[in-house]
């Protein structure tokens, strides 16, 4: 972490073009000779008088400098307040299919550095601006800075608690992966220590004494500008203002603000948006996130692919992939797994005890959050990943940890347990949902534009492999019972438990601990070369490996199936296969069986589940496993060659 923060310092763009904004601004207060040796000469009475005849004027012509093919007819109708360097401008640009001459026109400025080719119009006040190449100011009521600025780099943002206690300080290459670090580290006083050694190193790299706009960027219909740094090709178009702001933008990955949009105090990385009315405030937009249609983010962390509308987000840090697009309220979140959902009138928010708002919820990996959900905090729901929070749900402050649940509102009262607990069903989703599983792991991956960011999009991993033997575990219970609180099961919370729901949770996660430990049989037997010998398969499976995620498998397999076959647990795998995708179309199908109960029309409106094209694709990839699992198999050696267990076998 500050690692990057010192390699950020020195190598990133934004540091570089900071420092080379900063040097050409200091050419405004140095002596003409200097401002020569750098390109820019003192205006000839000729171009004085040619300015002055094109309607512009200036507190000091002395003050304003010229550089390499300056063209004095593309200047008209400004008033230069101070000094000012302006380089050469040919051609035209485009703006909203009308083409105007590079140049100035109808602007005030003070204290401006203009780069070639750049075109400012109509710009009520500019000043302490450096403007790079073919920049576009056009209809812009002030651009300004009275003091120098950072960008927001450096600023604390108030993760988690609002009161204070988890404060992530920003700087313009940060992660969400980083953010959780400073966030969960708080006792780590080397690291944080060593973390704003390297952050004021950093913020003094990037801080100026001007506005800098980028080459190619733009600022169009927007009243009010302050403190900014617009990188390449960003946008700003009709804003209502944008102040003390980074913008990180690039050629192909272009930074937009527009629509009535606000942002303060923050920093925008690549591709990502503010628009439509949208509000950002002390924060950070990770690559390709956005919020809109009138979300308000404040205090928090948006990590890639990430967005919000129409919602309220504060003092969260939310992971990659976080679907957000309803009126719903998000508060003191610590959520970098990301890959949710928040649904409309959700209000995860209950941080405040009549004491103080310092309470908070970490959600876990793949949360689901139901239309009209109530969760009081603290919550941690990361042992629960992949958890849906049905709708309507009310939910007490807990722990819960059971991978793949379905948390709803009680079906029935029981004696001796209390009406504001929920039901839980772990492995729910697993069993009667996989659809949303298996979909979510590919959609992630195809809808992925981050470029910086790495993820890890597969759900069936080692970790949360893990969760499932212990919550499994867990449900090995000494006592049926008709039902099961936390007194009974250890890592349900606040919910109660029925004796069928253990019965299938068992079962469902027995078959995907399974199924993941075979599918890495199948790898790895893939990998062995064609000409294999028996005791090359000795050596795979009974041999201790190296490689982390094999003897993980490995070691489940051994667990799972202490007599099977190789050939015999491939002949499993596909039928496990066969099963998920028949399991994902069954899912599938219980919306036509429902629909078409409920709306008359449906069948004609609803394509059928056999023809949704992930089921298909479902499908396709059953086929060429079986393919792939029977070639295998006949390239096996002849014999049972049971599977032997480890003389010294790890515990599963």
């Amino acid at each position: 972490m500050v690692r990057a923060l010192r390699e950020a310092s020195s190598a990133s763009e934004f540091v570089r073009e900071a420092g080379k904004a900063r040097a050409l601004f200091t050419l405004l207060s140095v002596s003409p000779e200097k401002r020569r040796k750098a390109g820019f000469k003192p205006l000839t009475p000729a171009q004085i008088k040619l300015l002055t005849a094109q309607g512009n004027t200036a507190r000091d012509w002395k003050s304003v400098g010229a550089g390499s093919g300056f063209d004095p007819k593309r200047v008209s109708r400004c008033h230069f307040a101070g000094p000012v360097l302006l380089s050469g401008a040919a051609g035209s640009v485009e703006i909203e299919g009308t083409a105007f001459p590079a140049g100035l026109s109808h602007a005030t400025l003070d204290r401006v550095v203009v780069g070639k080719n750049a075109l400012i119009r109509n710009v009520r006040l500019l000043n302490a601006t450096v403007v790079g190449e073919g920049a576009v100011l056009f209809d812009v009521g002030s651009l300004t800075l009275e003091k120098e600025t950072s960008f927001a780099n450096g600023l604390e943002t108030a993760i988690a608690i609002e009161t204070g206690g988890r404060e992530v300080p920003l700087f313009a290459e940060l992660t969400v992966d980083g953010a959780w670090v400073l966030a969960r580290s708080r006792g780590n006083t080397k690291l944080l220590s060593d973390y704003a050694a390297a952050l004021a190193a950093y913020v003094k790299a990037v801080t100026c004494p001007c506005n800098v706009i980028g080459a190619s960027a733009r600022i169009l219909h927007t009243p009010r500008l302050k403190g900014v740094f617009l990188g390449q090709a960003g946008q700003v178009a009709n804003a209502v203002s944008v102040e003390e702001a980074t913008v990180l933008s690039a050629e192909g990955e272009e930074t937009e603000i527009g629509n009535g949009a606000i942002v303060k105090s923050s920093i925008l990385q690549w591709a990502s948006e503010v628009t439509t009315g949208a509000i950002v405030d002390s924060s950070l937009l990770a690559e390709h996130s956005h919020v809109e249609r009138h979300g308000k983010v404040t205090h928090s962390i948006l990590g890639p692919n990430t967005g919000v509308g129409e919602g309220e987000v504060t003092s969260a840090l939310l992971g990659p992939f976080v679907g957000f697009h309803h009126q719903a309220l998000l508060i003191a979140a610590l959520w970098p797994e990301g890959k949710g959902n928040v649904g409309y009138g959700a209000n995860i928010g209950s941080n405040h005890t009549a004491k103080a708002p310092d309470q908070e919820i970490w959600p876990g990996e793949g949360t689901f959050f139901g239309l009209g959900a109530n969760i009081k905090f603290p919550t941690d729901l990361t042992g629960s990943p992949y958890t849906i929070i049905a709708s309507g749900v009310a939910m007490l402050p807990q722990k819960a940890r059971f991978p793949f649940s379905l948390i709803n509102t009680p079906a029935a009262a029981y004696p001796g347990v209390s009406p504001a607990y929920t039901e839980i069903m772990p492995a729910w989703v697993l069993s009667d949902n996989i659809y949303m599983v298996k979909r979510n792991e590919g959609k992630y991956a195809k809808r992925n534009k981050a470029k910086r960011s790495k993820f890890d999009f597969e759900v069936f991993r080692p970790e949360l492999v893990e969760m499932m033997v212990d919550a499994r575990r867990r449900l090995q219970v000494g006592k049926v019972k008709e039902l099961y609180t936390s007194k009974d099961v250890e890592g349900l919370g606040k919910s109660y438990l029925l004796e069928h729901s253990r019965r299938k949770a068992i079962e469902t996660y027995t078959f995907y601990i399974r199924y993941y430990a075979l599918l890495g049989l199948k790898r790895e037997l893939s990998a062995l070369a064609g000409g294999r010998k028996p005791a090359d398969l000795a050596r795979l499976l009974e041999q201790p490996s190296a490689n982390p995620r094999w003897e993980h498998e490995r070691r489940l397999l051994f667990h799972e199936f202490p007599n099977g076959g190789a050939a015999d647990l491939l002949r499993q795998l596909i039928q496990m296969q066969e099963k998920i995708a028949q399991d994902v179309q069954t899912s599938k199908e219980k919306d036509d069986h429902r629909g078409a109960e409920v709306i008359e029309d449906y069948h004609e409106a609803h394509p059928p589940a056999g023809s949704d094209s992930f089921v298909k694709e479902t499908w396709a990839v059953t086929q060429q496993l079986k393919s792939d699992v029977e070639k295998l198999i006949a390239s096996l050696p002849k014999g049972p060659a049971p599977l032997k267990p480890n003389p010294t076998p790890s515990p599963a």
